[in-house]
């Protein structure tokens, strides 16, 4: 069985930094789309970055380019968003997701295998 297991967030102020880590198990594919999406009280859930790990290609929501990067580390099995210049409006629950074997980072992409979740605090 797939499993995602989040770690990593925490409470900081803003202009702080957090890494999360995202470990994977279960998982025979060698190539796939993974994510991280966050959802904040009342709010719909965004999806905030994505990469191929097949390439590497990632993609940002406008609202974090250039403050967070996604990556990575498929010896670990583990996927990393680091979090640079935090802001209030980051708070939220954050979830790594993975889809299906060959499976591209299309904007319709469905994913179907995601993690419990980390909580990140910004306060200003």
């Amino acid at each position: 069985q797939v499993q995602l297991v989040e770690s990593g967030g925490g409470s900081v102020q803003a202009g702080g930094s957090l890494r999360l880590s995202c470990v994977v198990s279960g998982y025979t594919y060698r190539s796939y789309c993974m994510g991280w999406f966050r959802q904040a009280p009342g709010k719909d859930r965004e999806k905030v970055a994505t990469i191929y790990t097949g390439d590497g290609y990632s993609y940002y929501v406008d609202s974090v380019k250039g403050r967070f990067t996604i990556s990575q580390d498929g010896a670990k099995n583990t996927l990393y968003l680091l979090m640079n210049s935090l802001k209030p409006e980051d708070t939220a629950m954050y979830y790594c997701a993975a889809g299906g074997s060959g499976a591209y980072c299309a904007p319709g992409l469905v994913f179907r295998n995601w993690g419990q979740g980390t909580q990140v605090t910004v306060s200003s």
